[in-house]
């Protein structure tokens, strides 16, 4: 099965906090990448289907309820 990619939106309040946890853990199989923009950044997840998208999931809801 091929790799999907998803990607979630950090405002710039947390993207600092969320590269901080992405370098410090093990991510497995999962890649991520992030490009910035002025009010935030665009963390993009790439692995396995399954996985990619419980990490955009997790970080969305990070992003609302944190």
């Amino acid at each position: 099965m091929s790799d999907a990619t998803y990607v979630v939106f950090v405002p710039k309040s947390k993207r600092d906090e969320l590269r901080k946890i992405l370098r410090t853990e093990d991510t497995g199989p999962l890649a991520w990448r992030e490009q910035r923009s002025w009010f935030g950044s665009e963390f993009y997840f790439s692995g396995p289907p399954v996985l990619a998208r419980k990490a955009q999931a997790y970080v969305a809801e990070w992003v609302i309820c944190g």
